[in-house]
């Protein structure tokens, strides 16, 4: 990842069929179109590429985890359980519709752990969100369990793990919802974009009209529309889609790109007896964008990655003092800084940060570093790298 290292003619001939009709926008404009409707497009091919019943584009990631929630009925004062660790706009899309996150314990899978899920969960819990951050997924089995259990939504955050599986379903199918990224970064892009992916008739229906100011999108008159109920504006547009097609058309040769240089680097590095792999759970498959392992400290975890820095290996992460992923550095959270008043139902309901004990997340995060695994490396780029993190890591332990 990500997939714009490897742009080229296939997206170039997308966006040219938009521009040659000048119809930039999703909805309406028919006749100026030539039959040319590429968010729709897109959403056949997804929805047809993931196996689901259902695929819904929208503006951006941040707005698919948003938007499904919303589809799912979760609103003000509602819990939504979501990991220690992960972006940002996690805990953002469940704030905009007015609920509450409520942060909780990841494992060895860097995504939640089921046991400190059901230690979560209150009367006002309505949906669990694990985030498949950097490629690989939570114990998705587990926590489908807790939530049949407790009767609540599973909503799977996808956006940084595209491509990877669960017993045999890609991820975001696996829950109830699931939520898709295209942004500049991801292993496939439209620059900007997002998709919710559903087998549920009923909030795919939500979806499209809560994405588009409430729309019902019924005849061919969009003034003539009518408003089922309240909704907003995360349209993708046509250009973004059209990159997306031919984004999709390639996943599988960059899945198969990112495999084979992630299994160089791991076999160099499983000659480390003292260092271990991130958990990825039986029966689950990464999409092999990041390449995760644990050193026995965090003060060699540290001195790892300042070194693994210094020798120029870049895209190495570590995430424990970082500003976007991790709870730590969360101060406009925690300390609730927000531009206008909170609701009520939020300020009551979030966590006091002075309370919490993330001390399990801490253990693993602490000991954590993710190296990005690109596109556009020769084989013989990967093989070079291999050996200097080898290098780096045995001269620091």
């Amino acid at each position: 990842m990500p997939g714009f290292e490897l742009f080229g003619d296939a997206e170039r001939k997308q966006v040219n069929d938009v521009l040659d009709t000048g119809v930039l926008m999703r909805y309406g404009f028919d006749g100026m179109r030539n039959g040319i409707f590429k968010a729709k497009e897109f959403e056949i091919a997804l929805a047809a590429k993931f196996n689901s019943k259902h695929a819904h584009l929208v503006s951006s990631g941040t707005a698919a985890i948003t938007i499904a929630l919303a589809s799912a009925g979760v609103g003000a004062g509602d819990e939504v359980i979501i990991p220690t660790f992960t972006f940002v706009a996690s805990f953002e899309a469940v704030l905009a519709l007015g609920a509450v996150p409520i942060l909780t314990d990841v494992d060895a899978t860097l995504t939640l752990d089921p046991l400190a899920v059901e230690k979560a969960i209150t009367s006002r819990t309505k949906a669990i969100m694990p985030v498949h951050m950097c490629g690989s997924m939570a114990d998705l089995k587990a926590l489908k369990t807790i939530c049949k259990v407790h009767n609540l939504i599973l909503l799977e955050d996808a956006c940084q793990a595209i491509g990877g599986s669960y017993d045999g379903k890609p991820l975001g199918t696996y829950g109830d919802l699931g939520a898709l990224s295209f942004d500049y970064v991801k292993t496939i892009t439209c620059g900007e974009g997002g998709a919710i992916l559903t087998n549920n008739s009923a909030y795919i229906k939500n979806a499209d009209y809560y994405s588009d100011h409430g729309h019902d999108h019924i005849g061919n008159d969009r003034g003539a529309e009518t408003h089922p109920f309240l909704g907003y504006n995360y349209r993708i547009s046509e250009l973004n889609a059209a990159v997306g097609i031919a984004q999709l058309n390639r996943l599988d040769e960059f899945l198969a790109i990112q495999k084979k240089n992630y299994d160089i680097l791991r076999n160099a590095l499983n000659t480390i007896a003292e260092l271990k792999f991130r958990k990825v759970p039986e029966g689950g498959i990464e999409n092999y964008s990041f390449l995760s392992f644990f050193l026995p400290t965090e003060k060699l975890t540290v001195q790892t990655h300042k070194a693994l820095v210094e020798s120029g290996v870049d895209g190495c992460f570590y995430w424990y003092d970082n500003n976007w992923h991790y709870y730590k550095k969360w101060e406009h959270l925690t300390e609730r800084k927000s531009l206008g008043k909170l609701p009520q139902e939020v300020l009551n309901g979030l966590q006091d940060s002075s309370k919490t004990d993330f001390t399990k997340s801490d253990y693993w995060v602490s000991r954590n570093i993710s190296c990005l695994i690109k596109l556009s490396w020769t084989e013989e780029q990967v093989f070079e790298r291999a050996q200097k993190m080898v290098e780096c890591i045995k001269n620091i332990l």
